[in-house]
């Protein structure tokens, strides 16, 4: 199988393959797992020319960087780390979520994350939500200071608006964006897509599949997925909401026969198009924790998608039915 190529994560940061690996339902929030396949997914991932590895500190309340670190040290030339700070999320009751950007807050995160991966330095540390109460001038300084203590080497914001990535990246370099982009989630093309293309940032898609659910895996979350899996609380993954959601993939599924590929294939060949379209970098970052999964999924870059599948693609955003997530002030569109 062919490896990736690369393309470079903001104007000084480091060339990474063309897609990467979210790595938080190895371990979390997806339901249960098996962790040697999890393990054999990192290594398979990176044989195909994966090396940007995303994860973060609130994944299983640092479980996550924990189960990297292995893997991590002793791939450590190879692999573009990247992990995130600012969210809190309650053990005994996941939908209690809290977000801190406070400057002293981020010195001891980044430290423990450090610790926990078991590295000197974190390749690209993203400010994983953003406080609206807190400047976001001072949250980035904050964060050059790392970059400057040699603790940190490039700096990204995950869902930001357009003007607060243009704020950010006048305080220090910002090296990559991350948010939810795909078929079914296309809001950040107002703002924040066009400022990073103006800007040099590049852009890193997460749920570029839909959590799944545009792969055609499952319809009913609450239905069918175990009751561990936070799919279960997300608003478009149930109900009557998941019903007309679900029939939206027939246009898809037209694409993918036409191409003798995937849901999924097409879903992320779409993604991978939207650098040309929009003139930026773009690497999304598709979990998955099998093998045979990261070799479909590293194979969408071979897809290229005609003008006519783009234009029957394209109305999918404006109908779905539901939000993100239950409580959207967690995200940059109540914002934009």
């Amino acid at each position: 199988m062919t490896r990736l190529t690369t393309t470079r994560l903001g104007a000084d940061g480091p060339q990474v393959g063309l897609q990467g690996l979210g790595c938080m339902g190895m371990t979390f929030a997806y339901g249960p797992t098996d962790t040697d396949e999890a393990r054999a997914t990192l290594e398979r991932a990176l044989e195909l020319g994966v090396t940007l590895y995303d994860t973060a500190d609130v994944y299983g309340a640092g479980d996550n960087e924990r189960f990297l670190a292995p893997f991590l040290r002793a791939h450590r030339d190879e692999i573009v780390l990247a992990t995130k700070f600012a969210l809190s999320i309650d053990p005994d009751d996941p939908t209690n979520r809290s977000i801190n950007n406070d400057p002293s807050y981020i010195r001891s995160s980044v430290d423990a994350s450090l610790q926990r991966l078991g590295i000197d330095t974190i390749d690209l540390y993203y400010m994983h939500r953003r406080a609206p109460d807190a400047p976001i001038e001072e949250t980035v300084g904050a964060m050059a200071e790392l970059v400057q203590a040699g603790k940190v080497k490039h700096l990204g914001l995950s869902e930001v608006t357009g003007q607060e990535l243009r704020t950010a990246h006048a305080v220090h370099p910002i090296a990559a964006v991350q948010s939810e982009w795909s078929l079914f989630s296309r809001d950040i093309e107002r703002g924040v897509v066009p400022t990073a293309a103006e800007l040099g940032i590049a852009l890193v898609p997460y749920s570029p599949l839909g959590r799944g659910f545009l792969t055609g895996s499952f319809v009913s979350a609450d239905k069918e997925l175990t009751a561990d899996d936070f799919r279960r609380e997300l608003p478009r993954f149930t109900g009557t909401n998941a019903t007309a959601n679900a029939s939206l993939l027939t246009p898809i599924r037209t694409v993918a026969a036409a191409h003798h590929a995937t849901l999924g294939q097409v879903a992320l060949a779409w993604v991978h198009q939207q650098a040309d379209i929009h003139g930026l970098s773009v690497i999304p970052i598709p979990g998955t924790r099998s093998r045979s999964r990261v070799e479909e999924n590293t194979a969408a870059i071979r897809i290229s998608l005609s003008d006519e599948e783009l234009s029957l693609l394209d109305p999918l955003a404006a109908q779905v039915s539901g939000e993100r997530y239950a409580d959207m002030t967690f995200t940059s569109a109540g914002r934009e």
